[in-house]
């Protein structure tokens, strides 16, 4: 019989060496530049995590941004806006590059400014210094300038909700020439100038209407427009009906403590629009959003509206892909993963936390491959009871109520090598800050130990990790049988697929991101 000590030795030396340390200080590996970029702009929110505050995150995202070609800087700005519909992240990114490159700042501003909060967050950035300049330069003025006047009254509405700036002070700062009367009288009104009433945009000359008493129609403006107005039930319930699909799911408390849902068919008409898988996909509902508005959903709303929610998680993931063979799915519950998934901020009302959103997929995963194992981890792999019928966040919660405990990323795959399991796809969720298995000395990580015995049983295996907090720092080196890819928008479930089947090439996501055009 061959000597067992000496093949693991052997295993051992050509593991691959370990190139740097998470944020707990352990063994991990280094990504290459451009995803390392990647991988921070797809899971940061500039908002801080358990690890690093903003400040830091902030300071990370900036040198990674700097450190890359910016074509490449480009095509991320695009990417993690259109695909990840991340909000923070990508107009950090157009700031940077709006002093990098010109010409390539100019190519992605349409494709990462997609509406009138965009538009303000990119102008606060560029303003705050922390890109290299604090006034937005001759480009980017021209930029602002030609969205104003090229965008909708609609989007122009839509941006006037917020400060900090408000759209008023966007107006004052790059003083766009309007090519109408329309919008000249606009601008005026919007910063508080007389303006010519008649020739203001009809939506804005119905608010003036409404706010002064002349009128019983309610304008069609965003909700926090109205909610300072006094409003009959049944014009609430009006209201509803009109509103779309995210400003729905985001006002439902509110229309319910206006009287909205007493008006009868309005629970029903907004239920309807809630579950519509039509309408879900064109809002482009991530599953962790409808997580949190489950939870701050109120105890005395209608209970069919709750029913709604729950339909409406599992049609925002209905790309998750039935996968071929066996599969394990792990989602990290340890106490790493209780920050909160959009960042600590001021202000910030969501109890969605990263352990949540490794669950849902977990969970999400679970409903369309009910034979899948799924093997919960923290110091080591906690049981759990899953059915593959029951509804996604009914799995998720149950998930998630095991978090706690210190991270010990290799537990899965020794606990699956223990069974003599093999699985052909493993799936980890994690913040990838390992260090109960750690490894010092330069060798490889725990984590790709145990995934080197485990390829030994089936060498056609192959790994996912996803990471959804911005280290930057990976438990399992980038190689053919290794897809690391940052992220919790549903995404991931697309490149999940594409990297099962071998439809990814050898440099998987970066690669994705690389086609974008611009």
């Amino acid at each position: 019989m061959a000597n067992k000590s000496v093949f693991a030795s052997l295993a051992g030396r050509l593991l691959p060496k370990a190139t740097a340390t998470n944020a707990h200080g352990s063994t991990a590996y280094a990504y290459n530049a451009e995803h390392r970029l990647a991988q921070l702009a797809m899971t940061g929110t500039v908002g801080g995590g358990f690890y690093q505050d903003a400040e830091a995150e902030v300071t990370a995202l900036v040198a990674a941004a700097e450190a890359v070609e910016p074509v490449f800087l480009a095509k991320t700005a695009v990417y993690v806006r259109t695909k990840g519909h991340m909000k923070d992240a990508p107009a950090l990114l157009l700031a940077v590059l709006a002093s990098r490159d010109p010409v390539l700042f100019a190519l992605a501003f349409p494709n990462v400014v997609t509406s009138g909060k965009m538009l303000r967050t990119f102008v606060q950035i560029l303003r705050s210094g922390r890109t290299g300049r604090k006034s937005l330069g001759s480009r980017p003025k021209a930029m602002v300038q030609g969205w104003l006047n090229g965008a909708t009254d609609g989007q122009l509405m839509a941006a006037m909700v917020g400060n900090d700036p408000s759209l008023a002070d966007v107006i004052r700062m790059v003083h766009p020439k309007p090519d109408s009367a329309s919008r000249a009288a606009f601008y005026a009104w919007a910063i508080g100038k007389p303006a010519d009433t008649a020739a203001l945009p009809q939506v804005v000359q119905d608010l003036i209407a409404f706010r002064a008493g002349a009128s019983a129609t309610v304008p069609e403006v965003s909700f926090q427009m109205l909610s300072g107005l006094t409003l009959t039930p049944e014009q609430w319930a009006d209201v509803a009906g009109r509103a779309s699909w995210a400003t729905l799911r985001q006002g439902l408390n509110m229309l319910d403590r206006k009287g909205a849902f007493t008006v009868p068919g309005t629970v029903d008409q907004v239920a309807s629009v809630l579950r519509d898988p039509a309408r879900i996909k064109a809002a482009k509902a991530m599953p962790y959003q409808l997580m949190a508005t489950l939870r701050a959903l109120e105890a005395g709303v209608d209970p069919r509206l709750r029913d709604a929610l729950h339909d409406a998680m599992e049609a925002s993931v209905a790309n998750v892909p039935v996968l071929k063979g066996s599969v394990a799915v792990c989602p990290d519950v340890s106490g790493s993963m209780s920050s909160p998934v959009t960042g600590f901020r001021k202000g910030a009302t969501t109890a969605v936390r990263c352990i949540d959103v490794a669950a849902l997929v977990a969970a999400a995963v679970l409903r369309n491959n009910p034979q899948a194992r799924v093997l919960p981890f923290e110091v080591g792999v906690r049981d759990v009871g899953l059915e593959s019928r029951d509804t996604i966040l009914t799995n998720a919660e149950k998930l998630a109520a095991l978090g706690g405990g210190g991270t010990n990323c290799s537990a899965p795959l020794a606990a699956l090598n223990k069974a003599g399991a093999a699985p052909d796809l493993v799936i980890f969720v994690s913040d990838n800050q390992s260090w109960v298995d750690d490894r010092q000395g330069g060798q490889g990580t725990a984590m790709m130990a145990e995934w080197t015995k485990l390829k030994a049983r089936n060498t056609a295996a192959k790994l996912v990790c996803i990471d959804i907090q911005p280290y930057g720092t990976s438990q399992a080196a980038e190689r053919d049988d290794v897809l690391n890819i940052g992220g919790f928008s549903d995404a991931v479930f697309d490149q999940i697929a594409a990297f099962a089947k071998g439809r990814m090439g050898p440099d998987h996501w970066v690669g994705e991101i690389r086609a974008v055009q611009l």
